[in-house]
């Protein structure tokens, strides 16, 4: 595979407007609840988004 291809609109941003949804939930939540633990410093509290909504 050459090269990196964004992925669709719909998937951009998908925890910002879709907290609550069970994979954000379940696989990524607990990935940034990590991340703030284990590295603070690289943790900002407001989210930078990809897609222009």
């Amino acid at each position: 595979m050459k090269g990196f291809y964004p992925a669709e609109d719909y998937h951009q941003d998908y925890l910002i407007y879709h907290p609550n949804q069970p994979y954000i939930v379940i696989n990524d939540l607990p990935k940034i609840d990590a991340l703030k633990r284990v590295y603070p410093e690289h943790y900002r509290e407001a989210a930078v988004t990809v897609a222009a909504r």
